[in-house]
């Protein structure tokens, strides 16, 4: 294959090729000279023309990901039918049900050994999910009253500081029971407040993607 003359075109295969083989391998057993191998022709240049490294390919494949479960998050966000509690529930529910999440999970190292990962999905987190989506739900909440809180921006950061930090596999290795005392101590936490963030089923479904993570 020649050298594909324009780079939006380059930009979207390496990215095509990069999330198959990460979901297929795994990022960690992914080299730069399998992307490589897997378009067609064109050369290592190509590559460090759009990404300076594997990791800021593993972000802009994070980024794709994240623009659709945000499209998602944000028609929760807008849905006048809801109220907060429902919204905020509703929210967490689709993200473990997302086929997406699991492939997160097989797809991203442990962020602990990676830190410049780690400082990108936290930024994501708290300069994004939390004010975009996170804060407006529970400010809702409050003003409604199925959320019990008169500092909405200050628990929006607890429960994602807990959620998407604490019960995380890629962040905090644990076993199962570890995972399954931690979100239980996050219903009674959270409790008080109005919100109940894992069912049963959800429950569940945070231990297919902690065992997606240990797969890796």
């Amino acid at each position: 294959m020649a050298r594909n003359k324009y780079p939006e075109e380059t930009y979207q295969l390496i990215l095509d090729v990069s999330t198959r083989l990460f979901f297929e391998k795994g990022y960690e057993r992914t080299s730069l000279q399998d992307i490589i191998d897997g378009l067609g022709g064109l050369t290592k240049g190509a590559i460090y023309y759009h990404f300076r490294s594997k990791e800021e390919i593993l972000i802009a494949v994070v980024e794709a990901m994240s623009r659709e479960h945000n499209a998602v998050m944000k028609e929760i966000r807008d849905d006048p039918s809801l109220n907060g509690k429902e919204k905020i529930e509703k929210m967490f529910a689709k993200s473990l049900t997302d086929p997406q999440q699991k492939e997160f999970f097989s797809v991203t190292p442990n962020l602990m050994d990676n830190p410049t990962l780690l400082a990108y999905y936290l930024k994501m987190v708290t300069s994004e999910v939390v004010p975009d989506y996170i804060v407006p739900v529970i400010r809702q909440g409050a003003e409604d009253g199925s959320i019990h809180t008169d500092c909405p921006e200050e628990l929006a950061d607890l429960l994602m500081l807990l959620t998407d930090v604490w019960v995380n596999p890629t962040i905090f290795s644990m076993s199962e029971e570890q995972m399954a005392r931690r979100i239980e101590l996050l219903n009674d936490l959270f409790k008080p407040f109005g919100i109940e963030l894992f069912h049963e089923d959800m429950i569940q479904l945070m231990k297919e993607c902690h065992k997606a993570q240990n797969e890796k």
